[in-house]
């Protein structure tokens, strides 16, 4: 392993260089055992510690398949989903990992008594497997989090319909927060040369998520002028969402739990912010009756920063906690799109807001390989940047999961793998130096 990171350092390394390293029998890895699956049971979800579940441990490299690549990790970062995998919530990724094995003889790999978990990753392809053209040993990439099969028609429009559409890391094994991946070279996207190797594997799934639920034709297909809600807006998805909202022309409205997170959305050109705390909104009274009460005073805030005009788009992730809330802002034809439901999966609202109005619910789950490779190509362009808040080692990932599942984080926290230390694998200095301000806006905020 320490020729592969001296190789990566160096920043001279050929494609050769690297095709000639001897790939490692075994590297370390976050994992989560199988018979650990019962710990929490019995407790509230924010009760659950991921610091008990998640644990590092060396595991041997896999096969190499047809169509897949090997890369070295240099850092990953902590999605919602590494969280969920975590406290084995909704359910035991396990389950996810023994129907992929009984998929063929190559995917029963995945199906292992530990999950190496993790969905994203920037690093260096070290080998690729028989078919792979596209990529070679040496290239500088980062990594989408949509597996496929395509050997349905189904995914041939959108491979997001592809019946065997998984994410990687989540519902497949070898994941990214490691020292070693296993990934479709169709996952693979170049890594953008004026960032870090953690500012570079921020973005990868959220960047993506964010880009089809809210700018793609398959999400709300977002245009100039359009008032969108962004729930969460500092956060990891939300972050995302209202960079997108502000770049394309939209006027976005940001609904933050906090001064500090109402702070960074005005340092990223937001204008309207609502500090949902500070101003007391109380969708439910109870956990089974909501209040419209609150929903038409929010409804009566949003008119105040668009001029009296109600919301054409809201960028939905809470759920259950705030569902209802959506559904009534949104304007007559209006778009709601949804995915993750962080505070809950059983969304309730009042139809008659929906059908009478014409609004539309659009189901919004990561991103195709082509809108994900968009929203990286916006990253490398500098129109969009990382939401990089703070750094954790591999060793310290537990403690990282912990801080997301408790919301005590701004935007995305990162995870240091093979790289030694945070600042490496900057190729243009020039373009960063025009965007440092941007690159460094959560991790200020944070300090």
């Amino acid at each position: 392993m320490k020729d592969i990171v001296s190789a990566v350092l160096s920043g001279d390394a050929t494609s050769d260089d690297f095709a000639n390293l001897r790939v490692p029998d075994s590297y370390r890895g976050v994992i989560i055992r199988k018979e650990d699956t019962g710990m929490f049971e019995g407790m509230r979800s924010a009760d659950k510690d991921p610091r008990k579940s998640l644990h590092i441990e060396e595991v041997p490299v896999p096969e190499l398949g047809p169509g897949e690549a090997l890369v070295a990790v240099m850092a990953s970062s902590v999605n919602y989903n590494s969280v969920w995998t975590s406290i084995f919530e909704p359910l035991p990724t396990f389950g996810f990992l023994e129907r992929y094995g009984r998929l063929s003889e190559l995917t029963k790999r995945h199906d292992l008594p530990y999950h190496v978990i993790g969905s994203d990753l920037a690093g260096v392809v070290l080998r690729t497997g028989p078919g792979v053209n596209a990529w070679n040993p040496g290239d500088e990439v980062v990594a989408h989090c949509l597996s496929v099969e395509l050997e349905s028609s189904d995914g041939h429009n959108d491979t997001m319909l592809d019946p065997e559409q998984r994410i990687w890391g989540f519902e497949t094994n070898f994941g990214g927060l490691a020292e070693i991946a296993l990934v479709k070279s169709n996952q693979l996207m170049p890594k953008p040369t004026h960032l870090s190797w953690e500012e570079a594997a921020a973005p990868g799934l959220v960047n993506s998520t964010a880009y089809r639920q809210l700018v793609s034709r398959n999400g709300a297909g977002m245009k100039q002028g359009d008032n969108v809600l962004i729930w969460g807006a500092s956060g990891g998805l939300g972050s995302y969402a209202t960079q997108f909202a502000l770049a394309g022309g939209a006027n976005p409205i940001c609904v933050v739990s906090s001064p500090e997170k109402a702070d960074i959305c005005r340092k990223m050109g937001a204008e309207a912010v609502i500090d949902r705390n500070a101003e007391g909104y109380r969708f439910w009274k109870d956990e089974r009756t909501q209040d419209p009460k609150e929903w038409k005073r929010f409804g009566k805030r949003i008119r105040e920063f668009t001029g009296g005009e109600d919301i054409d788009i809201v960028f939905e992730h809470p759920g259950r906690e705030t569902f209802g809330a959506s559904v009534y802002v949104t304007r007559k034809g209006g778009t709601i799109t949804t995915c993750a439901s962080t505070s809950g999966y059983m969304h309730e609202y009042d139809n008659r807001y929906l059908w009478m109005s014409l609004k539309r619910i659009i189901g919004s789950h990561f991103a195709n390989y082509r809108e994900a490779w968009e929203a990286n190509r916006l990253i490398a362009k500098g129109k969009i940047h990382p939401t990089l808040s703070k750094t954790y080692s591999l060793e310290d990932t537990g403690q990282a999961a912990y801080d997301v599942h408790r919301n005590l984080h701004q935007g995305k926290v990162g995870v240091l793998a093979l790289a030694p230390r945070e600042g490496l694998g900057v190729r243009d200095q020039e373009m960063r130096e025009q965007h440092i301000d941007a690159i460094n806006r959560f991790r200020n905020a944070a300090s």
